[in-house]
């Protein structure tokens, strides 16, 4: 399947086997519940028939004095009078109690497969790659893996205990219109069949609809990610007026939407009232024929017509209920298409481990792209020894970042090999190639959690020790020491409580107590002041020692610590050497670089 999410429906979306073959397996830790729940629906509908069915007794027996015999049974006036009202009482009780359970049960095994799926598609979304996350925005992401599944699942088991407590409230009503005339039956059953045919015809109109607003929905959601995101952009550069502009309309077509749906299912409703009026004057017309010619008692009659009348309800209920249960089988074609995500980066069979770096690190005429045939890296070959230290530069959008992205397998290449040892790295386990390779990037990202949290995912069984160790050599004591509750302060979403140089130097720490033997600083300083910056220097300077390190750079005291620098103009590997080699060259790119970008930084230094 594609990388690229779908904002329309599910090609899967009316594969009905296929779809509850799919949803069975979360279906079925849950399934006594769900079963205990829809016999429960059974009983809750049938009730519907009994107040019907009271009144036959009641106007034949209590009201005109008749003996009402049911079974061979005969009952007297004066017990019906008194047995039948406590029975009404006896029946909402009971009725009562058993709404609860249902409801209960729904509401219980809804949220649980709607976690269990959550949970799985969390799962899914986060054995996906980069490319992944590069082409799809957060606002669909998060509308495919969280909103739908919140929505389908719920929906399903609600729907599938309404679909039986109508299909079992016709039933119950029905027989008690058989009971009462089987031709004024006849009559109310065609028309409730022909009142209901709408349904069929809304099918492709519903789906439309309800697809679109999935779109619509998702980019809300964008919209509030990219405001909260960006609000510092958005603020600097006053598009306010432009994000409002942008959600207004948004929610205008939210509105039109549903305006849309409202008039292609709305009229179903007066339809339905129109047709069922014409049914229940039929029946009035040939009941009073019936009764006059005594085929029919006056309680048979009574007793019919409001079993005609509460007919209504489940079978309008049925409609809408066919109506949600589509709605909810797009959605879990949406979903169930998501599991389909294969990522484009996986372990090959027979993969093997690795466990540190022992000689070098190649590119072998690297070929790369992110989109097809714009070329990013083209011919690359670099060789890095063990414990090197290599700076790459060039002018923005080369390919430096892309190159560093490469060896952990963020992305693939397209042609050529990246090799660690003379292996390529496709046959190495990439969660022991991962683990040989600490990043710190120039806009690093920290969960929501403790500076503690933050620091130990480099590595979660670190002894405090450790701990310790690396906070000095993050030259993060000193900070700590001012915050309240030390490495314990919790930072909140993104870090966003600390400055730039904070957020690096937990990020450094994080690297530095993971130990790993290959290092990537991918512009660490380029966004901080110069006090911020000397800190931060001197923190990986610490980290860098006895690594192997890729330094993407745009200041010279980075560059100063390399062994050697590749330039990459681009994406092909145009010069590499040391500074005073090339700096040699006459018209050479690094020299070039050096007197636009780094002369002048010497100069102020």
């Amino acid at each position: 399947m594609e990388y690229k999410l779908k904002e329309t429906v599910s090609k899967d979306a009316f594969r009905y086997g296929y779809l509850i073959k799919k949803v069975a397996p979360f279906l079925k830790p849950n399934l006594s519940r769900i079963v205990l729940n829809i016999l429960l629906a059974i009983p809750l509908g049938l009730l519907d028939g009994v107040v019907a069915f009271a009144l036959k007794p009641y106007m034949d027996c209590v009201i005109n004095g008749k003996t009402w015999t049911i079974g061979g049974l005969t009952v007297e006036q004066n017990t019906l009078a008194i047995a039948i009202p406590f029975g009404i009482m006896l029946f909402a009780i009971v009725e009562g109690g058993l709404r609860y359970i249902n409801n209960y049960l729904t509401d219980w095994t809804g949220n649980k497969i709607s976690n269990a799926l959550k949970i799985e598609l969390f799962n899914k979304l986060t054995t996906l790659d980069s490319k992944f996350y590069d082409i799809n925005s957060s606002g669909l992401v998060l509308t495919r893996f969280y909103t739908d599944p919140e929505t389908a699942s719920k929906n399903i088991i609600l729907t599938l205990k309404t679909f039986i407590v109508s299909i079992f409230g016709i039933v119950g009503l029905v027989c008690v219109l058989l009971y009462n005339s089987w031709k004024l039956a006849i009559i109310g059953v065609l028309v409730m069949g022909l009142a209901i045919t709408p349904v069929i015809f809304i099918r492709k109109r519903v789906k439309k609809v309800s697809n679109a607003t999935m779109v619509v929905g998702g980019n809300m959601t964008t919209t509030f990610n990219e405001t909260f995101a960006g609000n510092k952009i958005m603020t600097a550069y006053n598009l306010q007026n432009k994000q409002n502009s942008k959600f207004a309309k948004q929610i205008k077509e939210q509105f039109d939407l549903t305006i849309s749906l409202t008039k292609r299912v709305g009229w179903m409703s007066p339809i339905m009232h129109f047709v069922c009026s014409i049914g229940i004057a039929i029946v009035m017309f040939y009941g009073n024929h019936l009764i006059i010619t005594g085929e029919m008692t006056a309680g048979s009659f009574a007793s019919f017509v409001t079993s005609l009348l509460l007919l209504y309800k489940p079978v309008k209920h049925l409609g809408a209920t066919l109506t949600n249960l589509q709605t909810t089988f797009v959605t879990f074609g949406r979903i169930f298409e998501l599991f389909d995500l294969v990522p484009h980066i996986e372990n090959r069979k027979n993969s093997i481990p690795l466990r540190s770096l022992n000689s070098s690190i190649d590119f072998e005429n690297v070929y790369f792209e992110y989109e097809e045939g714009v070329s990013v890296l083209k011919n690359f070959s670099l060789h890095v020894n063990k414990g090197e230290t290599i700076a790459l530069v060039g002018n923005s959008g080369g390919g430096k970042s892309t190159t560093v992205n490469l060896l952990p397998r963020f992305y693939d290449v397209k042609g050529g090999a990246i090799k660690f040892d003379g292996i390529n790295i496709k046959d190495l386990d990439l969660n022991s190639l991962r683990e040989n390779i600490s990043f710190v990037f120039q806009d690093n990202f920290l969960f929501s959690g403790s500076i503690r949290e933050n620091i130990l995912m480099g590595k979660p069984d670190a002894t405090e020790e450790e701990i310790q160790t690396v906070i000095k050599m993050a030259h993060l004591d000193e900070f700590l020491q001012t915050l309240e509750n030390g490495i314990d302060t919790y930072v909140g979403e993104r870090g966003a409580s600390l400055s730039g140089g904070q957020r690096q130097r937990v990020a450094i720490a994080r690297a530095m107590i993971k130990n790993a033997p290959i290092v990537i600083l991918d512009e660490a300083t380029s966004a901080l002041d110069n006090e911020s910056e000397a800190i931060v220097q001197k923190a990986l300077d610490n980290l860098m020692q006895n690594k192997t390190v890729f330094v993407i750079a745009h200041r010279l005291s980075t560059i100063n610590n390399a062994d050697r620098i590749a330039v990459i103009n681009e994406g092909e590997l145009v010069e590499l050497g040391t500074h005073d080699e090339l700096i040699a060259i006459p018209n050479g790119n690094y020299k070039h670089l050096y007197n636009m970008q780094f002369k002048n930084q010497e100069v102020s230094a």
